[in-house]
């Protein structure tokens, strides 16, 4: 994953936090983080979270391995969704740096973490990530982020 550039100093917004998944939201949530990063030379950053499980398929058992089955697959599917995010930034003539990491605890609480220790100015990400019960749950994450974020979001449909 390429280095972010060296954000210009006198930049209102020096780095700019983008949240990927893969869906449609966060794709044009990514767009317009590009355009941002762009106008204002900002540092761009690509940060696609593992959730933890809400439940695991029934007849599974919960052993240790379907958890880790579960992270794997989780992991190959961030690092998609990062990578897709990396060739849309470079394609725009934008820098950008992609992580994934693994949600501890609240998936909302890994973002302002990530956002804090980043220094962003901004976070953008979509209304709402993947279908399903993930839909749900990701609706819920941007709601937490704008409520908790050390700096100003940017939420778009």
């Amino acid at each position: 994953m390429s280095d972010a550039p060296t954000p210009a100093t006198d930049s209102p917004i020096a780095t700019v936090l983008s949240l990927v998944d893969g869906s449609e939201p966060s794709t044009r949530a990514l767009q317009a983080a590009i355009e941002v990063a762009k106008r204002y030379g900002s540092a761009l950053v690509a940060l696609s979270v593992i959730t933890a499980p809400v439940f695991l398929p029934v007849g599974t058992g919960g052993s240790p391995t379907d958890l880790s089955a579960y992270y794997e697959e989780g992991t190959k599917d961030a690092k998609r969704a990062v990578d897709e995010g990396l060739k849309l930034a470079e394609a725009a003539g934008v820098s950008c740096r992609g992580e994934v990491i693994e949600a501890s605890g609240s998936t909302v609480e890994t973002i302002v973490d990530f956002a804090v220790r980043e220094k962003a100015d901004l976070i953008v990400m979509g209304t709402r990530g993947l279908g399903g019960l993930k839909k749900m749950v990701l609706g819920s994450v941007s709601s937490g982020v704008v409520s908790h974020a050390p700096c100003s979001v940017l939420i778009v449909r």
